[in-house]
């Protein structure tokens, strides 16, 4: 795309370069004019239609929510000036004649109009950034509460006296490990596109999460009342709000449609639009000096 964008620069200075000749050879045939200016809007075209593509690439693959903003809105501003040089490309081809080259812009228009709506669905995906929210909650707030809740029962067993102690360390070692296997479940699930696959996976953390509870439940029956339980009963709750939290963003998986749709789909669109392009770029090439036929 960006070799694309370089060559076509290039035509809008040669078109710019032999306009300049003409006019300084004293010519001033208006279909001269109009063909030089049907050549760059041509050019321009091409080369719009790399930015925008880029733009919408760049949003895809930002990694705040700033960046996918500011990407996004650089993509929609660029896919606009496509529609608008479209239009004055148009007028200039009608005011020639140029039929077969206007058909040739009417394919790109259909193209691009598939482009538009797939591109809008892809920047509106890419600015939720749901799966990167879910990841920061993973290595943040859920790992503190995983942290906290760890500490908490394991503190909470030790307070256990006499012959109960061998099974209340077993418990909060059930417990403990429980936690971190929901926590290593997590990866998976938030990169993860298949509906079926986030719901088994969803399915074998409440199972470790109803694990935890019950080893909770039975370890409070040797060290009911001590704060150390509570507070590992507090910190259980906390670990499986944010838990849900994280399955909620994962599940919307904004991140990980935007980029099977910026890699898989959107690319043939794009090289539709660029090939009708490059076939009216030829075409008008192709046109003589007088600019009519």
């Amino acid at each position: 795309m960006r070799a694309r964008l370089v060559r076509s620069l290039f035509g809008v200075g040669l078109f710019a370069l032999s306009f300049a000749g003409a006019s300084c050879r004293k010519v001033q045939d208006p279909a001269l004019v109009q063909l030089f200016e049907a050549r760059r809007l041509a050019a321009e075209l091409r080369a719009r239609l790399a930015q925008a593509s880029d733009a919408s690439d760049r949003a895809v693959m930002a990694d705040t929510d700033e960046a996918s903003i500011a990407f996004a809105k650089q993509a929609e501003a660029a896919t606009a000036t496509v529609a608008d040089e479209a239009a004055a490309l148009l007028t200039r081809l009608q005011g020639l004649s140029y039929a077969a080259e206007a058909q040739t812009l009417k394919e790109f228009d259909d193209h691009f109009a598939d482009y538009r709506k797939l591109d809008h669905d892809v920047l509106e995906l890419s600015v939720q950034n749901t799966n990167l929210k879910a990841q920061r909650l993973s290595f943040g707030p859920i790992r503190e509460a995983a942290d906290g809740f760890c500490a908490s029962v394991r503190a909470a067993a030790q307070a256990v006296a006499g012959k109960d102690r061998c099974g209340a360390d077993a418990l909060a070692m059930r417990a403990e490990l429980a936690v971190r296997e929901i926590q290593i479940l997590q990866a998976p699930h938030i990169a993860e596109a298949d509906d079926a696959t986030m719901t088994r996976l969803e399915a074998e953390m409440s199972a470790r999460q109803a694990t935890a509870r019950d080893a909770l439940v039975s370890l409070a029956k040797g060290a009911g009342g001590d704060p150390k339980l509570a507070a590992a009963t507090a910190a259980l709750d906390r670990f499986e709000k944010v838990s849900s939290e994280l399955v909620a963003l994962s599940r919307r998986n904004s991140n990980v449609r935007s980029l099977e749709l910026a890699l898989r789909r959107k690319p043939v669109l794009t090289a539709a639009c660029d090939s009708s392009l490059a076939a009216l770029e030829d075409a008008l090439a192709k046109e003589g000096l007088g600019g009519t036929r």
